[in-house]
């Protein structure tokens, strides 16, 4: 897979001047590291936008900081948004050692179809969406794709130690977590009470019928 390459600008606009970065078209940034001073920087936001939907937070980046002779080898490691508005606000990259291995979650992503999921009445049955791994940065993949074809009968089911996956990919989730299962589907059966005049002329209730009023003798 071709490799995703970010020019980035260092930064002196900071804290809420920042908002006047974001009108001319340019998102701050920030870099960090392990043993690493945070520093400012900023990038196009049509170019930061692009790389954001090619590499998510788990495929390896090389930041093209001007005036630096190499590239720095980064991962997103935070997106920030309007919450109303869903626009980009700001991004922190997290910059690696390519002979150092990190820990990262990695998203799990179903693939193929489920023979088990052909009969009416089953659905498939999520468990945990992503995979703990650790590993050297440029063989950490993007997702880990589940095949889904093994599921052949209902209540079948694919746990991580079932995932096939790089030997130079260390998995640190337990092996018996769940991942994917084809159960039957729970139909809730509510049932409707219709209470009918019939039924009701038919219970048994007991009507006392008024007692009439005995007058009273005046006393002469």
């Amino acid at each position: 897979m071709k490799g995703l390459a970010l020019p980035a600008s260092k930064r002196n606009v900071l804290g809420k001047k920042t908002r006047f970065l974001r009108r001319q078209g340019i998102i701050p940034t920030h870099l960090f590291g392990h043993g690493l001073e945070s520093v400012p920087l900023q990038c196009d936001t049509a170019e930061l936008q692009r790389i954001i939907a090619q590499a998510g937070t788990t495929r390896l980046i090389a930041l093209e900081i001007e005036g630096d002779k190499q590239p720095r080898s980064v991962f997103i490691r935070e997106i920030q948004r309007d919450a109303c508005t869903g626009a980009l606000l700001h991004i922190d990259f997290y910059q690696v050692r390519k002979k150092e291995r990190i820990k990262v979650d990695v998203p799990i992503v179903p693939v193929g179809e489920a023979p088990a999921l052909k009969e009416k009445g089953r659905s498939l049955i999520h468990g945990i969406t992503s995979l703990s791994v650790e590993c050297l940065p440029d063989r950490l993949p993007p997702q880990i794709e589940v095949d889904l074809s093994p599921l052949e009968d209902v209540e079948q089911a694919i746990y991580v130690k079932d995932i096939a996956i790089s030997p130079d990919i260390t998995v640190i989730t337990a092996p018996d977590q769940l991942v994917m299962k084809v159960s039957e589907a729970r139909v809730e059966k509510v049932e409707e009470v219709v209470v009918e005049a019939e039924a009701v002329e038919a219970e048994a209730v007991e009507v006392e019928a008024p007692t009439e009023g005995v007058a009273e003798e005046k006393p002469e």
